[in-house]
């Protein structure tokens, strides 16, 4: 059943004719490794956690054993849990203010690991929502990339909850192309097709994937 909406998801993003590939984060917080496992048996190998700990607990001697496994990390890193992030997580999703930035440079430079980051923007200029405000875009991309030499490959957004996401997805994309950015983390269940329109390169989808949470 698993494989199957995954196979879905992945037609509806082929319909659609994609400029650039599209990869697809199974988002498997909270859901437990055996209701993940038919997906990576089937030879996936992206998915996304928003928490540190249960991300270590999950993911921990299955990445070990399976090196081709990407994980994602999708949601608010505390800067205290950069260090342990470093260690586990391929991509950094959230990358979101200067002192985050900060640590995570100095924990991958203490272990040799480059990983691969997408600075989180706040369109929306919303005050409960984490993120770079545009205007402060280009000063921290210049930071990050320059200064920390952090390998930043895109933008993410999770847009403000109203109708019009389709405004907010152009902005974020034409944001991206002005910093020349190659990928862009935009789209979830809901309007991942949408996202993909906008040139969206790296789609986030749970629900769609492996049923509601309980």
């Amino acid at each position: 059943m698993i494989v199957e909406r995954f196979n879905k998801i992945k037609s509806n993003i082929e319909k659609l004719k994609p400029a650039k590939p599209v990869n697809i984060v199974a988002i498997s917080k909270t859901f437990s490794l055996d209701h993940i496992k038919p997906l990576i048996d089937f030879g996936h190998d992206h998915f996304g956690e928003n928490k540190v700990q249960e991300a270590k607990a999950k993911w921990g001697d299955l990445k070990n054993k399976n090196k081709k496994l990407n994980l994602h990390m999708v949601g608010k890193l505390q800067s205290n849990k950069a260090k342990n992030a470093v260690e586990l997580f391929d991509y950094i999703h959230s990358l979101d203010n200067q002192k985050l930035a900060d640590v995570l440079s100095k924990s991958q430079k203490n272990i040799n690991r480059s990983l691969k980051y997408f600075v989180q923007v706040n369109i929306g200029n919303e005050i409960q929502k984490s993120g770079i405000p545009a205007s402060d875009l280009d000063a921290f991309y210049n930071y990050c990339s320059k200064e920390l030499d952090l390998n930043i490959i895109g933008l993410m957004v999770i847009p403000p909850n109203d109708t019009n996401t389709r405004k907010y997805f152009e902005a974020v994309c034409n944001l991206n192309n002005s910093l020349a950015l190659k990928e862009l983390s935009m789209g979830m269940s809901a309007d991942y097709e949408e996202a993909v329109n906008y040139h969206s390169t790296y789609v986030r989808i749970g629900s769609l994937i492996f049923g509601s949470r309980s």
